[in-house]
């Protein structure tokens, strides 16, 4: 921390600064109504329009906002005062166009590096380490003095702080949310089915004492020197028997849960999530139906069943050998979240004499169905009962939203929010369809 005489000294230093500058009573104006704007301003888009258009009010000149696209790496136009929207958000830029630390000039405008502040760049949208964050091109080009260029050097300075300033407002905000988002996720998928571990621990109690009855009932047998016949002994070991396949079954079950919940922990508390502030993508090559429907479904084909719920398996067989590239973590508890629905919301149906209860999964090929003419694999999940309300169908994948259908079913509105983000990073897209006996929910991700 520098100490009250330096920070004075430099004060000292800007006012004999801003007397060799000897700006324009606009150049100052035009300073002084971008910073002031600048404040006002809550939409960055408005900001990106603010930098262009203080050259035009003050000095009746054009200009156009150019800045580093932070995925592509690339110069992207965000503001002109030509006031075309069709050519914004292009990277199709002029060639005479391109980053240079330095201002420089071309027949037809004056173009300035925007530079952001160093301390609080981190890396984040420069390249070559020039701390740059994109371009400011002024034009007509009309043999600018000295002092013009030194003013619009000054200009572009200001607009690469607050532009950076406000990126790093906008990134704190996508992180805060990121991580709420990612304590919900963690409350759906984690924390709320690990309570089922109380349902097997109490099971494996329960055994475990039944062991000890019988340990007791040999015990007694030895006290009193009494002999314990064929059928006694056999009744015995029948009883150990299903006991130690009990314990066996249990085991498996805890197991089983743990390995789904360490995948599951693992993949919601990557460290790549919390620097970038989103969901990222840990892709490796996978069997979609025996590396991740098969064991989700494993989890819950018992409640399934107690439920008196048929589950009908629908896989094409091109499905069962097909291979994708997906992040097992995250499409894994996809179907974790369709099977919880569908396991919450499954209801009986009657059409024409007979009665259904059941969930049904599968895939479709849906041919060119993304833009570059790739095909798509539909997965659906369907389950028996009433539809969907019309007007709640658009907002079902909503933060938080829960529909009218839910009742006192236990639900956070999460879910289905969760499934939406996970297939869109992938380049997949979600949806819901009404079925003739029920609701289908399904995901289309690039084949």
């Amino acid at each position: 921390m520098l100490n009250i005489n330096t920070i004075y000294d430099h004060i000292e230093n800007k006012k004999l600064n801003y007397k060799t500058y000897d700006f324009t009573k606009d150049q100052g104006n035009a300073l002084k109504a971008f910073f002031d704007l600048a404040q006002e301003y809550d939409n960055i888009e408005d900001l990106y329009n603010l930098c262009v258009a203080v050259v035009k009010a003050f000095f009746a000149l054009d200009a156009r906002l150019y800045l580093i696209d932070l995925k592509t790496k690339q110069l992207a136009m965000l503001a002109s005062t030509e006031n075309n929207n069709d050519i914004l958000n292009k990277f199709n830029i002029p060639a005479y166009i391109y980053l240079n630390e330095q201002p420089y000039n071309t027949k037809e405008s004056l173009v300035l590096p925007i530079k952001g502040k160093r301390i609080h760049s981190n890396g984040e949208g420069t390249v070559n380490n020039m701390n740059i964050l994109g371009i400011l091109e002024i034009y007509p080009y009309n043999d600018f003095t000295s002092n013009d260029i030194l003013f619009f050097e000054k200009y572009a300075n200001r607009v690469g702080f607050n532009i950076h300033n406000r990126t790093l407002a906008v990134k704190n905000i996508e992180h805060i949310n990121f991580i709420k988002s990612l304590v919900a996720d963690i409350e759906h998928n984690i924390i709320v089915p690990n309570m089922i571990f109380k349902l097997f621990l109490r099971r494996l109690n329960g055994k475990i004492m039944k062991n000890i009855e019988i340990e007791r009932l040999f015990k007694a047998y030895h006290d009193i020197d009494a002999p314990c016949d064929t059928i006694c002994i056999e009744r015995i070991m029948d009883e150990l028997t299903e006991v130690n396949h009990g314990l066996y079954d249990e085991l498996q079950n805890i197991q089983k849960h743990y390995e789904n919940t360490s995948l599951f922990l693992e993949t919601l508390l990557r460290k790549s999530h919390f620097d970038k502030g989103h969901l990222t993508l840990r892709t490796k090559k996978c069997n979609m139906k025996k590396d991740i429907i098969e064991p989700q479904l494993e989890r819950f084909l018992n409640r399934f069943m107690e439920m008196d719920i048929e589950v009908r398996d629908r896989l094409s067989e091109q499905e069962e050998e097909t291979i994708q590239v997906l992040d097992i973590g995250l499409i894994a508890q996809v179907y974790a979240n369709l099977f919880s629905n569908a396991l919450k919301y499954t209801t009986s149906v009657v059409s024409g004499e007979k009665r259904f209860k059941y969930v049904e999964y599968g895939t479709e090929v849906l041919k060119n169905y993304f833009a570059n003419t790739k095909d798509g694999i539909k997965y659906n999940v369907f389950s028996t009962g009433k539809h969907i309300k019309q007007e709640e169908r658009g907002k079902i994948f909503e933060e938080g939203y829960r529909g009218t259908n839910t009742a006192n079913r236990p639900g956070t509105g999460h879910g289905l929010t969760f499934i939406k983000n996970a297939v869109q990073i992938h380049g997949g897209v979600v949806g819901y369809e009404a079925l003739e006996l029920g609701n289908n929910f399904y995901f289309i991700l690039p084949r």
